[in-house]
Order: C-alpha cells, then structure tokens, then sequence
C-alpha cells in the first residue's frame, strides 16, 4: 500500500499557520491529481490545497475549525497505483503541495467529486463551471439550478463563489421582501440593537492590529508638507501621461517614489524584528492598504519599488489596485511588504495614526491635500499666498526606531515632496 502525506503548504514570508476553513473530501472519496482537497485561510488570504496526487482518501488529520502549523500533515491519500506507479514509493511518505488561491485558481471539474456526487450539474447554461464545493451547497439547500443560473457571481470571471451561495440562502430564508445582510440578525424586537458578526477576514485584522499593538510600541510623528508644485505638474501632464503610458496618473505613485527614495537614505527604516535580532530588508517591497467594497482592507505590495520608474509605479498602483476591488489579487501580490503607506486623504481626512503592519516597523500616513493660506519667503520677504499642503504621519515600532530615525525620515519623505521639479518631463 502507497499512503501520501499532504502537508500544509508555506504561504509566504510571516505566514506559520491556516485555519482549516471547509475540507471538500471525505474519508473515503476518490480524489485525481489537482482536484481541491480543503479550503483553508490566513490572515491574509483564502487558499485551497491541491491534490499532488490520484488516490483514496484514506484519513483526515486536522479537523475544520482547527489550527494547522506550516509543514504538518493534513490528510493521507492512497496512491493510485495504475495512475501513479511510478510517482510514489512503497511505505508512507510525506509530500509538499502548493495552495492556491480560491478566487483565482483555475476549476478543475470531477463529476464523481463526492461519493455521493451532487445532482447539480457542473455547468451553467452560459458556460460557466460550478465548483464541487459550490454544487454540495446548493445540493444540500435545494437550490435549483436555474436559481443558480440567475445568480450574479463576484468570483474571478462572473464565477459563483460560496459566498455568492450563501448570500442568497440568507436573503431566500427571510421572510422580509428586503434582502438579509449576512451574518446579522436583530437581537429583539423591543431593542434598537443589531449584532453583526464579524466576517472572518474581519475577524484576522482585528486580532493582527492588537497583536500589533501589544507587540509594538507605536509612537506617531507628524510632518506638515507643501505639495503645490506636484499638484500644478500632475494637473498639466496627467492627460500627457495617460496619452504615452496608457496609465491613470494619480499622486499615489509620487508618494511611493518619494519614500522609496527616503529608505535608500534611511533603511533601517526598512526592518523588521525577529526575537532580539533586526533583520534589515535589502529589498524595497512597498505595500499600499487598499479599502475594499465590504470595507475591509488588503495591502498589496509593489516590488523593488525603489528600482521602477514613475511610469512604472503607476502601472503597478493601478494594476493592484484594480485587481485588489476585483477580487483578483494572487497571493503572492499581498506578501514580502517592507513598508507600508495608506491613503487616509482618500476619505478627506487631514491626517491619521495608523498601526503598523506586522512585520514591518513603520507605517506611513498621507493626509488629504488642501489649499491653505501660507506663509511664503522670498528675497523681498515674507508673503501670504494659498498653497496645496497635506500632513504625513508615520508611525513606527519604538523598540527599533528611535524618534531620531522616525523623525529624519520623515523629513526627508517630505523634503523629495516639496523639492518635486515641476519641469520634469513625463
């Protein structure tokens, strides 16, 4: 007999462990080589792990719900001898797989998925595939097939996701005309009250922002910036510029070659904290906290910042920033940050403190630009006159970066801001 090992895949820099969301096989279930084995999730992204194999499900080793570390055994497959004689060895051994990600991973369709397969069919009437797990729901619910062939999917190319089912089990269920929110109920009648429970990617940013306040001591310096020059260049070249690269210019990719340019001067800024030891990062990964529409929020990371030209920067900032609101990001997209920046102008705030994220040890903030009336000096002396000005605010991690450091480099990010050439060619 040839038993398989599957263990839980590394999943990036920072990520030890997955929560083992939903198995989609059970004891006894015959598997092909690819097919989904378990949805599980981070706090950074959903995944689903691969079959490396053709087999038997012979046993399940961690349970959903529980906590699996990087590298531990999941589940034992049964090799298929005739489909894989000369891919496994006698005995028991134990194989690396890789995750994939749920939204976006390519469906790999097996009628005979469940010992008991679904009676929905695999195939809406415009084509699009439905997914084993996806078919179990609506089977187990009694969504018809042509409900499902109304449904409108938020996954990767219109796909029905789970979510999209459950979704319109709870608005199906309710015997309101008005859609159901999901996860919410009213606790009584009498009460003005409503309990939301949290998702559960709401639920990890919650526990990752305490756990970065309990681990770091966060300290906030402010600088106030006058971007006036980089406000008239954007107006007098953002058509210019989209017309050459095909790009939106916003300021966004300014700022992140303003502070890619700031940690070449000041990289230990661009740290992180193992134990008792700073690890410096030779790479400038810059990531860019990007509101979701559920109002969650994910960072993808641009990489080699510093080494991408600003035509580049905003290839990459319009890319990731779509792919993220689209539900599209791979997991690789959101992983290796160094540092962070997040956009709190975006909702007119003048400025913020936010929390670092982890690993990092600093987090910048852009305020919203505003005209103001300023002080200007001249040769002929102090004049009044109305300025764009906005105000930065970095947070960093005190245990490593002392208010020198925090402070520096926040004046310089500001001084590359206020310096910009406003004859700079696009």
């Amino acid at each position: 007999m040839r038993l398989i090992k599957v263990k839980l895949p590394a999943m990036g820099e920072g990520v030890f462990e997955a929560t083992i969301t939903q198995w989609m096989v059970s004891v006894g279930d015959k598997v092909k080589e690819d097919d989904s084995l378990v949805e599980i999730a981070t706090d950074k992204v959903d995944s689903e792990v691969p079959a490396p194999i053709s087999g038997l499900i012979k046993e399940i080793l961690v349970q959903a719900d529980e906590v699996a570390k990087v590298g531990q055994d999941l589940l034992v497959i049964q090799a298929d001898v005739e489909n894989n004689e000369e891919s496994v060895q006698e005995g028991i051994i134990s194989v690396d797989t890789k995750a994939e990600s749920a939204e976006y991973q390519t469906e790999k369709v097996e009628l005979n998925y469940d010992s008991q397969k679904p009676s929905i069919p695999f195939k809406l009437a415009n084509g699009q595939f439905l997914s084993p797990l996806v078919r179990r729901i609506a089977d187990k619910e009694e969504i018809s097939i042509n409900e499902l062939n109304e449904l409108v999917g938020t996954g990767i190319n219109g796909r029905i996701t789970k979510d999209d089912v459950l979704r319109y089990i709870n608005v199906s269920v309710s015997s309101n005309v008005k859609a159901v929110k999901p996860d919410t109920h009213i606790v009584n009648s009498s009460e003005s009250v409503e309990i939301i429970e949290m998702s559960r990617m709401r639920s990890m940013i919650a526990e990752n922002m305490v756990k970065s306040k309990q681990v770091a001591p966060h300290v906030t310096s402010f600088h106030e910036v006058d971007v006036t020059s980089i406000v008239k260049w954007r107006d007098q070249n953002k058509a210019s510029f989209q017309k050459k690269y095909g790009q939106k210019l916003t300021f966004t990719p300014i700022f992140i070659e303003a502070v890619a340019l700031a940690i070449r001067e000041y990289p230990l800024i661009n740290v992180s904290v193992v134990n008792k030891q700073i690890h410096k990062k030779n790479n400038v990964n810059i990531g860019m906290a990007t509101a979701l529409p559920d109002g969650n929020l994910i960072v993808p990371v641009i990489k080699n910042a510093d080494s991408l030209s600003l035509s580049g920067l905003a290839t990459q900032v319009n890319d990731l920033s779509q792919r993220a609101r689209t539900k599209k990001l791979k997991p690789d997209d959101i992983q290796s940050g160094t540092f962070t920046i997040t956009n709190v102008g975006s909702f007119g705030n003048l400025s913020g403190t936010p929390i670092i994220n982890q690993p990092e040890v600093a987090i910048l903030a852009i305020g919203a630009i505003k005209k103001r009336p300023a002080v200007i000096e001249t040769e002929n002396g102090d004049l009044i006159g109305i300025r764009s000005q906005m105000i930065l605010s970095i947070s960093y991690d005190h245990r490593v970066v002392d208010g020198s450091l925090g402070g520096m480099f926040l004046k310089k990010v500001a001084d590359i801001l206020e310096n910009f050439n406003q004859k700079r060619e696009v």
